[in-house]
This record gives C-alpha cells, sequence and structure tokens, in this order.
C-alpha cells in the first residue's frame, strides 16, 4: 500500500469576497496566522506522505500561485483544470493519474480550504481510514461528529449497528437541511456533518466511476503515463460537471464513514472566520489597522488602511483598497449574491 494525497484547489470561495478573488481564491489566503489554507492542508499531511504522492487540483488561474506556495512539491503534481467541472471529473482524473504511478495506491482526497485544530488525531485517523480502504475495498469518507444543528452542511446518515473498527456503513447522504430537520438529526443521533474527504484506492474509484460515469471515464482513458496537459486541455470541456456526492458516493453500496472529532470546520463564510477567530473583551474579532467604539462582536479585517467603527453590531467588514463589505453576520452566507452581482455586471475588476 503507498498513500497519496490529492488536495482540492479549484474553488473560486466567493462567499470570501472581497479577499477571495478569482486570482487569490481562499485557499490561497492567509485567514489563520501566516500560512495559506493549501499550505496548512499540505503541512497536515507532510508527516505521513513524501511530496512526490502529493498532487494538488486546481485551475489555470491559480497554478502558478500554488506552485510559489508549495515548493516542494514537484511542478508536474500541480494539475490546471482549464474549465471547472466540479468534483467528480476532478477525482477521476486524480485518480488515473495515481493509478499509473501505482497500482497499490490509496488516495487521500481533501478539500484545500478548511480547519483541522486536532492535527494528531487527523492523522491517526487517516492512517487508520487508508489501511480499511486499502483492505475492504472501500469508499470512506469522514463525518464530523455534529456540535450544533447547522444548516450550512450536508449530513450523512450511517448505520450505528454496522460498526466494525470504528467504520460504520453509509446509508445515505443528505443535502444542506432547514433549521428544524437539522434539530432532528441531531436528536436522533445517526446524522453526521459531510467533511467532503474522502479515503479510496485508486483501482476501486475508478472502478466506480466507469459503473456510474462512464462517459467520464472513456474520457480518462486518454490519460496514459507522461505529459498530462495537453489531454487535459482536450477532455475537460467534454466532462459532465457533477460533484463527486452526486455523481458516485450516492449510488455506491462500497461507501463507509469513518466519525471525526479533530475540530474541524470547513471555514464556508465569514461568519465562520468570526466563531473560529481569537476575540477582544467586547467579543470583535479584529485584524489590521482598526478602531472600534461601543461596538460588539463584530468581524473587521482592515489590513492596508485605518478603519473605525462606532456603536454596531454584529456585523462583518472587509475594508480594501478597491472594495469595502458590510454585512451582517448572520447573512453572510449571502456574500455569494454580491459576487453573482458582479459576474452578472461584468465587473471582472472586483472578481
Amino acid at each position: 500500500m503507498e498513500i497519496f494525497v490529492v488536495i482540492m484547489a479549484g474553488g473560486v470561495g466567493s462567499r470570501f469576497w472581497p479577499r477571495s478573488r478569482k486570482s487569490k481564491p481562499k485557499q490561497l489566503l492567509n485567514i489563520f496566522g501566516e500560512n495559506s489554507m493549501i499550505r496548512e492542508t499540505y503541512k497536515r499531511v507532510s508527516n505521513f506522505v513524501k511530496s512526490e504522492n502529493v498532487f494538488v487540483i486546481t485551475n489555470k488561474l491559480q497554478s502558478e500561485l500554488i506552485k510559489k506556495d508549495l515548493p516542494e512539491l514537484p511542478a508536474k503534481n500541480i494539475i490546471a483544470e482549464p474549465i471547472g467541472k466540479n468534483t467528480a471529473p476532478c477525482v477521476a482524473v486524480s485518480a488515473k493519474i495515481v493509478n499509473n504511478i501505482s497500482e497499490d495506491s490509496v488516495i487521500v482526497t481533501l478539500p484545500a480550504d478548511h480547519l483541522i485544530k486536532d492535527k494528531n488525531e487527523f492523522e491517526q485517523l487517516i492512517l487508520k481510514g487508508a489501511k480499511y480502504a486499502f483492505e475492504n475495498n472501500a469508499l470512506l469518507t469522514f463525518g464530523i461528529i455534529p456540535e450544533r444543528p447547522e444548516t450550512g452542511y450536508g449530513y450523512i446518515n450511517y448505520d450505528r449497528s454496522s460498526q466494525t473498527d470504528g467504520v460504520y456503513k453509509v446509508n445515505k447522504f443528505v443535502e444542506k437541511p432547514d433549521i428544524e430537520k437539522a434539530k432532528a438529526y441531531l436528536a436522533e443521533g445517526n446524522y453526521l456533518w459531510n467533511s467532503g474527504m474522502f479515503i479510496w484506492r485508486s483501482d476501486i474509484i475508478l472502478e466506480e466511476v466507469k459503473k456510474y460515469l462512464p462517459e467520464t471515464h472513456s474520457l480518462i482513458t486518454k490519460l496514459k503515463n507522461g505529459d498530462y496537459d495537453n489531454v487535459i486541455e482536450e477532455i475537460y470541456p467534454q466532462f459532465q460537471s457533477t460533484s463527486v456526492d452526486y455523481g458516485i458516493m450516492e449510488k455506491s453500496d462500497r461507501v463507509f464513514v469513518m466519525e471525526g472529532n479533530f475540530g474541524w470546520s470547513d471555514v464556508g463564510s465569514w461568519e465562520s472566520v468570526y466563531e473560529l477567530s481569537s476575540k477582544d473583551k467586547n467579543g470583535n474579532a479584529v485584524t489590521g489597522d482598526v478602531l472600534s467604539i461601543d461596538s460588539k462582536d463584530c468581524y473587521i479585517y482592515s489590513d492596508n488602511k485605518f478603519t473605525a467603527v462606532v456603536g454596531v453590531n454584529d456585523l462583518v467588514v472587509i475594508n480594501l483598497e478597491d472594495a469595502l463589505l458590510v454585512c451582517h453576520r448572520k447573512k453572510a452566507q449571502a456574500v455569494k449574491d454580491v459576487v453573482d452581482y458582479l459576474n452578472s455586471e461584468a465587473r471582472d475588476e472586483l472578481l
């Protein structure tokens, strides 16, 4: 068994506008500490996998920045998508490339922009999961033990009676619920948050791609050992745009889950950043040259200019040279609507 890691880094992080832009999205930002989120993801796995076994799938706009951010990786390990087609093509392409290198490979597939606080627990579960996936031909995912009735995450319904060495059979995947359903899931006790992290053998996930996404599988057979750039340019526009959850995981009978309790967050909005940040005595999380007067429970980022907030509560304020965002913390998910508007108005200079 040889472990590989695939880091999915193709997103644009629209909920993190105005800091997140197409050319430098969320995963390339240093939202917590000095390192970018993708560098933190790489550091998290570097103890148990060699750098030549780490691949990043991103898009052309970001690939050069990622090469600079992760100089440890061979340049050929950073795969640039010419067009975004969701996660199923990303998984299929990476599995084919890894399988070309090693037929005895296990792939740990991770988003580039998640936060993991307990790195030791995470590493131990990864190694345990890799062994289980290799020996049992399983498509393994991590389900996060829910802390609250959360409407921003998808859920995994699992069979608690099917436990084998901490691994459970998955019954079904559930889309993001409303608050009443989320409360019911929490009360039932057999639902986990869907983390979007996976472990599988490269040959097994390729079998499932062939079974459930045959057109995608036909295209990736063109990826032979060698220079993949030209083939990727050719086949990507032909891929069906679908997620690996919908395209494979919701249909396969090989899906299992491990419970994760390692301080996980997908850092899905500025509200998440606020919740995860250290705060002053008034509950404000502040970065930059900021003056706060009679204001409470705000997240304020102003790296390059003086910003004052007076007599306000529960706001997100992101003040950059070319754009200013002010929104209520509880409406942070709606920042994506700003990006949709800018796209509709062709305001490319702000995207």
